[in-house]
């Protein structure tokens, strides 16, 4: 695994993965990279019919995400900047084992692989969980046109696959420190001691992996 910090910021929709990642990335002093959203020209189709839709979209998220996982392995990984990103390339498997047909999905799978194999993975990942009215309340906030149909019925199955996949990343990659926040009992936007524990959890497995 790479010495050179690359934390990944992750967690369902709406519960303030980017907003966190702005912050540790500003204390840290290091580069931020944030996911293509709503870039996506599937998304807004997405969630009006997801069955219709999904392929297209699983796909343009896949090739976006792996071309900036490919920037930081070669502008910062390689070159000994830290880095942190507001999202994995891994939570794709995530919404296409969600939404895609067997059919589709193992096609994807296949590509999936293809691409990320040799690709660099986080050496630490901070998950972020909310309960369902937190999310869909920062969801309505933030108001993005493509969002507005999210249904809550798909928001809580991807809760619980958030929290599925969590728990087989820690058993697949012991040695990738995971730090998770209640999203419901820490709010690091308004209550800065909140944002100081969290920055306190980073810095501490920060000096574990320079002890390596």
């Amino acid at each position: 695994m790479q010495h050179t910090p690359f934390i990944a910021v992750e967690g369902p929709i709406g519960v303030g993965k980017t907003s966190l990642s702005k912050k540790i990335a500003a204390h840290f002093d290091v580069d931020l990279l944030q996911e293509i959203v709503e870039e996506n020209p599937f998304l807004g189709k997405f969630y009006d019919n997801i069955e219709e839709w999904s392929f297209q979209t699983e796909m343009f998220f896949l090739c976006n995400r792996f071309k900036q996982l490919e920037d930081i392995e070669k502008y910062y990984l390689a070159k000994g900047k830290p880095v942190v990103a507001d999202y994995h390339i891994s939570k794709n498997m995530i919404f296409a084992k969600r939404t895609l047909k067997p059919g589709q999905f193992k096609k994807y799978e296949q590509i999936y692989h293809i691409l990320t194999n040799d690709m660099p993975k986080p050496n630490m990942m901070i998950y972020l969980d909310a309960s369902l009215d937190t999310l869909l309340h920062r969801i309505s906030l933030r108001g993005r046109d493509v969002e507005k149909n999210i249904k809550a019925s798909y928001l809580q199955q991807l809760k619980q696959d958030y929290q599925t996949f969590m728990e087989q990343f820690e058993a697949q990659h012991p040695d990738i420190p995971v730090i998770r926040i209640d999203g419901d009992n820490v709010d690091f936007i308004k209550h800065q001691d909140d944002l100081n524990t969290i920055i306190t959890l980073v810095e501490q497995q920060l000096q574990k992996g320079a002890m390596k």
